[in-house]
């Protein structure tokens, strides 16, 4: 009988203080959706309902999902890491299924490499699309790092539309609507984790989320990627 492991990716995020404490975050994510395996939704804070949570431009139903698939994830992380300042200096070791990263860096650097993990696999329908990155999750990515994936994959998706006999978005018209979506989510997120929340590495880990995503959508407003086309020529 197959190892019922063998069907998933598995991430787990270490996060060392210099006085010996630690902290171990996992993650399991199934490998043919690639969407998160979540514990039971027993004792659910009230404010993960989708009622409470929803953003603007959620297209869920309140009468068929009882929970917001993000807020589910995030109360984990948040009930992880509610003694721990964002600011903290620590030692983060990220064990993935090829190879392991290692980073010096505060709290919610590994926070947020965390959630953009965590949000892209939860089975939310706006990061949800987004979900293709997650096999080749780079911890602790740069700027230019996740331009070039996104790119590179968008375009990847056009090629198969295209050999479908469908209209491809070469321009990249639709990403950037997609981005632009995403930034609506992240701000209302950072937004309603401030109303629970009085430690601050889950909010803070957002705004960095969020400044990755303003990047790319100004990278493509702005038509300004030539630093990318440099590599090509």
């Amino acid at each position: 009988m197959e190892n019922a492991g063998n069907h998933l990716l598995n991430y787990k995020y270490i996060f060392e203080c210099s006085n010996g404490f630690q902290k171990i975050f996992e993650v399991k994510i199934h490998k043919d959706t690639l969407l998160l395996e979540n514990p039971p939704a027993e004792n659910l804070p009230e404010w993960t309902k989708l009622k409470n949570f929803k953003c603007p431009n959620c297209p869920l139903n309140e009468s068929e999902h009882e929970y917001c698939p993000v807020a589910i994830n995030l109360n984990r992380i948040i009930f992880f890491f509610q003694d721990v300042p964002s600011f903290q200096k620590v030692k983060i070791t990220v064990v993935s299924p090829e190879r392991n990263y290692v980073k010096s860096a505060d709290v919610q650097t590994g926070v947020s490499s965390l959630l953009g993990l965590t949000m892209a696999s939860s089975g939310c329908p706006i990061v949800g699309k987004l979900k293709s990155l997650v096999k080749f999750h780079l911890p602790f990515a740069t700027i230019e790092e996740t331009e070039i994936k996104i790119f590179s994959m968008y375009l990847l998706y056009q090629y198969f539309i295209m050999k479908k006999g469908e209209e491809p978005d070469w321009e990249m018209k639709k990403l950037n609507e997609l981005y632009n979506d995403i930034m609506i989510l992240n701000k209302n997120v950072a937004e309603k984790i401030a109303e629970v929340e009085n430690k601050d590495a889950s909010i803070n880990a957002v705004v960095v989320l969020n400044n990755f995503a303003d990047s790319v959508t100004f990278g493509l407003d702005m038509d300004a990627l030539e630093h990318l086309e440099k590599l090509f020529v």
